[in-house]
């Protein structure tokens, strides 16, 4: 069985054990309250151009992210009104992202993951998650190709940012995922099953074995074990 593949499902489960994609989770994040409009298509469209050059970060022009990404206008418009709502200034900061992200999983302690999940999302680390950030990558993660959706995952567990996965960074996120889960992960692993987990991710993926893992090697083993549905 594979480790990788049940350390994927641990962090897509919900607390009642409804098993839930990260896509999911992520646009639940930030369009909690777009049901709360209830005005026509051409006033949320007025209006959406009018906020977003009057918040305090000002986000592309949809026509631009439109191009950059995969969704249409009229989604990033529904989108921004949700993001907008949640993040008046037009940015997140991490403290606001834990807090958000924690309320998925009152069970454990989701601080540690979702500053791991900040800084995927925080592409050019600046500190803080804008509009155009956020877009980009759930556009990567609802309509990327496979190696996209493979990529962000390898940036995700690719800590430092160095174009390579160590042992320590593996464990990191493991650790993260089962603090995460709390008393709802099952079976109730022992302290040392993480590190035996990340042996064995090792001794699958890094082909050349020299301690770490790159990009082409991640993608290779993930392909053959099929864990990118997981991912989507």
């Amino acid at each position: 069985e594979c480790w990788f593949k049940k350390g994927l499902q641990s962090f897509i489960y919900t607390q009642n054990g409804t098993k839930r994609s990260i896509k999911e989770r992520l646009m639940k994040l930030f369009l909690c309250s777009v049901a709360k409009k209830s005005t026509s298509n051409s006033q949320n469209s007025v209006e959406d151009e009018m906020e977003m050059a009057t918040v305090c970060h000002r986000p592309e022009g949809l026509e631009q992210m439109q191009a950059q990404t995969k969704f249409t206008k009229k989604e990033l418009q529904i989108l921004y009104r949700g993001f907008k709502n949640e993040c008046p200034s037009g940015i997140v900061n991490e403290d606001t992202f834990k807090d958000i992200y924690a309320q998925f999983f009152p069970q454990g302690d989701a601080s540690t993951y979702a500053h791991f999940l900040f800084n995927a999302f925080d592409t050019d680390h600046n500190g803080s998650v804008s509009f155009e950030d956020f877009v980009t990558g759930l556009s990567v993660l609802l309509r990327g190709t496979i190696q996209d959706k493979l990529k962000w995952a390898f940036n995700l567990y690719d800590i430092n940012k160095d174009g390579y996965i160590t042992k320590e960074e593996m464990l990191d996120i493991m650790k993260s995922i089962y603090d995460m889960m709390g008393k709802y992960t099952y079976p109730v692993l022992r302290d040392e099953i993480p590190r035996q987990h990340v042996e064995i991710f090792f001794q699958k993926m890094d082909k050349n074995k020299d301690g770490v893992v790159t990009i082409d090697e991640f993608i290779e083993t993930c392909q053959k074990v099929s864990v990118l549905t997981l991912l989507m």
